[in-house]
């Protein structure tokens, strides 16, 4: 898979797949700024969007054994439900404390400060699971 795989449902609604390699981060911020851009939404909000989708494509990457990751945007109201799908399983450990000077180890804490409500759920009839985070349209931070 050298190309996202990518569907505009309908109004509001975004879908794209993207390999499981290390430029998908970066892949799936494009398409969200330029979706949002699309869509008008504030700057900060793309610039949420933009630092959420691509934690949690890395973790997705980094933490399971997917081949690919499945990405959502859906505006629901004053948010942006922004989502992302791996087709593999996951951890089996439980996550670590990270130390003072470590670069890595943050992306949830972040995820949680931009977001109004985040979760985890299983994916529907598939193995893996989705990570998704509700951020307000007026760029505020949760």
């Amino acid at each position: 898979m050298s190309r996202p795989e990518t569907a505009v449902l309908a109004n509001g609604h975004l879908r794209f797949r993207l390999p499981a390699v290390d430029t998908s981060a970066a892949e799936a911020r494009r398409l969200t700024r330029q979706q949002l851009r699309q869509w008008r939404a504030p700057v900060e909000t793309c610039d949420n969007a933009q630092l959420v989708i691509t934690e949690l494509v890395t973790n997705a990457l980094r933490h399971t054994d997917s081949e690919s990751v499945g990405c959502e945007l859906r505006l629901l109201g004053p948010l942006l439900r922004v989502a992302v799908a791996s087709d593999g399983m996951g951890p089996r450990h439980a996550p670590r404390c990270v130390g003072e000077d470590e670069e890595g180890g943050r992306g949830l804490l972040l995820v949680c400060a931009l977001a109004t409500v985040w979760g985890v759920r299983p994916r529907e009839a598939e193995p893996g699971h989705v990570v998704w985070a509700d951020l307000p349209l007026d760029g505020r931070c949760g």
